[in-house]
């Protein structure tokens, strides 16, 4: 992506900034990372960086996690490696604590459940699949969710992750019938967000709310959190 056209991006939502990370809302349809020439919300923060920063050369930017592009919410990122190592350690010892809000389709009874399956990534597809303990590649998938509120056909779910499974949320979701709107990937035949031409850029009502994390300059526990996009029902 050259530099006339990233001047044309919107500029990233700050949810929390200081020396060492900056937090993001991430909006729905958009990469976390991407190739060079196609848009991200890598490309954005290191953009807004240079600008605030009068940076003229390469802007480091530590990527310790990722949402998936449909989904909205909130990210951490890094400007400094020591920074970024100290994040992705919590990241992968399963320290971070993670709220997600989601709009699915169906009444979810009871109000409170922990879900546990067994899940695997489909070879050579970009999805995952619910399956037995003994399959190849086959993982536990732990989350806790919450009736927050209902709607006519609809229920909005908080839902704290145990486990980081791809696609985790949606696949226990739509394999129990409630799959997340605006995920036509797992079976959801209703739109949500803004319903673009292209198909890559659309929404689905997955949004991470928040993020629990040692913060690197601190070194004490903060929770950075995200209001919900304007495409959400006012609820």
């Amino acid at each position: 992506m050259n530099p006339n056209s990233q001047k044309h991006l919107p500029a990233p939502e700050i949810v929390h900034e200081n020396q060492k990370i900056v937090a993001v809302c991430k909006p729905g349809g958009l990469l976390t990372q991407a190739p060079s020439g196609i848009d991200s919300m890598e490309v954005r923060l290191k953009r807004y960086l240079a600008e605030k920063q009068n940076i003229t050369g390469k802007v480091y930017l530590g990527v310790p996690h990722r949402l998936d592009r449909p989904a909205s919410g909130v990210m951490v990122f890094a400007k400094d490696k020591k920074s970024a190592r100290f994040l992705a350690e919590q990241f992968q010892r399963r320290q971070v604590r993670k709220i997600y809000w989601t709009l699915v389709s169906g009444n979810v009874d009871p109000s409170s459940e922990t879900w546990q399956d067994w899940m695997r990534k489909v070879p050579d597809e970009a999805r995952s699949e619910i399956c037995e303990q003994s399959d190849d590649g086959a993982q536990k998938a732990i989350l806790h969710q919450e009736v927050i509120h209902r709607l006519p056909e609809s229920s909005l779910l908080q839902i704290r992750l145990e486990t980081g499974r791809s696609h985790q949320i949606r696949v226990q979701s739509s394999s129990r019938g409630f799959p997340i709107h605006g995920d036509e990937l797992y079976g959801s035949p209703l739109p949500f967000g803004p319903q673009t031409e292209d198909m890559r850029l659309r929404w689905m009502a997955l949004h991470a709310r928040e993020l629990t994390i040692v913060d690197p300059q601190s070194k004490q526990e903060i929770a950075l959190t995200a209001d919900l996009p304007e495409h959400w029902p006012k609820i």
